[in-house]
């Protein structure tokens, strides 16, 4: 694991070094996913998979007509011991 260190110019830029940029061919205009874990940030030059699985998630829910109330419902019923 490496460790370096960075400083954030003004705007809240953080430039990546160019040694990192051409190990991992960044390019200008690529997009980032930052992880906020309690103060300890995760830079990921990649979407986030829980973005990807949420969208798949709500596709099928709308798909099956699933509401908010039902699943809240369905939740309720499974704590409650009587989940059909």
């Amino acid at each position: 694991m490496t460790s370096i260190t960075l400083q954030m110019a003004q705007r809240g830029i953080i430039t990546i070094p160019k040694s990192l940029r051409e190990s991992y061919d960044l390019q200008p205009g690529d997009t980032f996913t930052l992880l906020d874990l309690g103060g300890v940030f995760v830079l990921n030059p990649r979407r986030s998979e829980i973005d990807t699985i949420a969208d798949r998630l709500a596709a099928q829910w709308t798909e099956d007509g699933a509401t908010l109330g039902s699943m809240l419902e369905a939740l309720r019923q499974e704590r409650d011991g009587d989940g059909r």
